[in-house]
């Protein structure tokens, strides 16, 4: 596989979405897993919570997510036995982007969102395969529905946006998504990270919502 297609690959199997509050960060995506055109599963897990500060959302191999998953939460639980506290959104992503750059003669098949509080302030980071990474100042997809779940939350995005308001237009630019790509689909799942701790919506709050 070439360079082209690797990249083309990892863009398939999801939407995620990652916005940024101004009391926190708001994650969000979906519940199907593919297998080229076939629908491997209906209950993908691809939200994770790192620490009560921290979530990490996966597109592309489950494998390789899932061993990255499991290695930063062992190294969350070092540091923070060893500082007294747990791992940052900057701190996080230095390690991974570490990590996958040291192994990108064999890359992981991932892109990852970091997001979460540091010291107070919402953070969100996109890494890519080769462990290059940007901060995000307003909001990040990633995911073969990527593109137009971006169109939406470019036309709405406001700086002064709460995570409560930001959880809507998640849910909003993922079914937005699910129209358009078939990989993308079976739910959402929405979390928020605010300096109240980590909160993940139930079925029957995000029905709830305003629309």
């Amino acid at each position: 596989m070439d360079n082209k297609d690797f990249y083309e690959a990892i863009k398939k199997g999801t939407t995620t979405i990652g916005i940024v509050c101004s009391d926190g960060v708001a994650i969000g995506a979906d519940y199907r897993a593919t297998m080229d055109t076939f629908i491997a599963s209906s209950e993908a897990v691809k939200i994770y919570r790192i620490n009560d500060g921290l979530g990490m959302t996966i597109a592309g191999g489950v494998g390789d997510a899932e061993y990255l998953v499991k290695l930063l939460k062992v190294q969350n639980e070092l540091y923070s036995m060893d500082e007294g506290k747990p791992l940052s959104p900057t701190s996080a992503t230095s390690l991974l982007s570490l990590i996958m750059q040291e192994n990108k003669m064999m890359p992981f098949y991932v892109q990852l969102i970091l997001a979460g509080l540091n010291r107070g302030n919402p953070e969100i980071f996109n890494i890519d395969p080769l462990g290059g990474y940007t901060k995000e100042s307003r909001f990040t997809a990633t995911g073969s529905g990527s593109l137009t779940a971006l169109g939406y939350i470019e036309s709405i995005y406001m700086p002064e946006m709460t995570t409560q308001d930001a959880v809507r237009h998640v849910v909003k630019g993922l079914k937005i998504a699910m129209k358009r790509d078939s990989a993308t689909g079976d739910g959402t799942r929405i979390i928020t990270i605010t300096k109240k701790g980590y909160k993940e919506y139930t079925k029957d709050e995000i029905e709830k919502l305003p629309r």
